[in-house]
């Protein structure tokens, strides 16, 4: 599961994904991507679910790039506690998504099997996708 190897602080604010992405919305590396539509955040481990659906679907063959990492503790209090007594401790790490930002790049496959692969890895986001290709 995706998460960073160290981190300034141990806890975030929830904060609010204001606004479109300024970064990371122009497909670099492949020749097909998936594009966030809306916002929301996304944890690890639904970005590792999206990946494995992404590469079995295309066989291992071509390269996937993944343009998104979990960089924000997200915690969490056990079950059954009362109100109060401090935040809970971390319990997952996500990537607050904004609308217009590149989440995978595929190359090296057919556009209508990246077009399915990139189908079944947006099935396994919690956000709205578009399947957009590179214009040459």
């Amino acid at each position: 599961m995706l998460q960073p190897t160290r981190s300034k602080f141990r806890k975030a604010h929830k904060g609010r994904i204001h606004g479109f992405a300024s970064r990371a919305n122009l497909i670099n590396y492949g020749a097909y991507a998936l594009k966030a539509m809306s916002p929301e955040r996304v944890i690890g481990k639904q970005i590792e679910a999206a990946r494995v659906a992404l590469t079995r679907h295309m066989k291992r063959q071509g390269r996937v790039w993944t343009r998104i990492f979990p960089n924000i503790p997200v915690s969490k209090k056990p079950v059954e506690v009362r109100m109060g007594k401090g935040k809970g401790s971390p319990e997952f790490w996500a990537c607050r998504v904004k609308p217009g930002r590149i989440l995978f790049e595929v190359d090296g496959v057919s556009e209508q099997i990246a077009k399915e692969a990139l189908y079944k890895a947006s099935a396994k986001l919690p956000i709205k996708t578009k399947f957009i290709k590179r214009i040459s």
